[in-house]
């Protein structure tokens, strides 16, 4: 496992909520190795085809997160996530607030 990879903890809390392994055109790559590939390329901003081998095929990591952006996977995932840690009283909803201010710059 890599630094920064999800931890066993972090792996049993979203487990759950991913999609079944399988689908169009056969079995998928594993979800975890996959994600991690994704949160290190989110995390070190490196382009899709410099993902370091040990997460497998660039091009499997890429359309992995591909698909689930446009087909809503994520918003399902964060979703359920908060829903979890809500009940479980880890998310205080007090201390979430909205900005709406803007600010604007001019070249002078």
């Amino acid at each position: 496992m890599g630094r920064g990879d999800l931890t066993n903890r972090e792996w049993s809390l979203l487990e759950p909520h991913l999609p079944s392994a399988g689908g169009r055109g056969g079995r998928w790559s594993d979800h975890r190795t996959v994600i991690n590939g994704i949160l290190f390329r989110v995390r070190t901003g490196v382009p899709w085809r410099d993902l370091p081998e040990r997460y497998g095929s660039w091009k499997t990591v890429y359309e992995r997160h591909r698909r689930w952006s446009a087909d809503g996977t994520w918003d399902r995932i964060l979703q359920a996530v908060q829903a979890d840690a809500d009940l479980a009283g880890r998310i205080d909803w007090s201390m979430v607030g909205v900005d709406s201010t803007s600010c604007r710059a001019h070249q002078h």
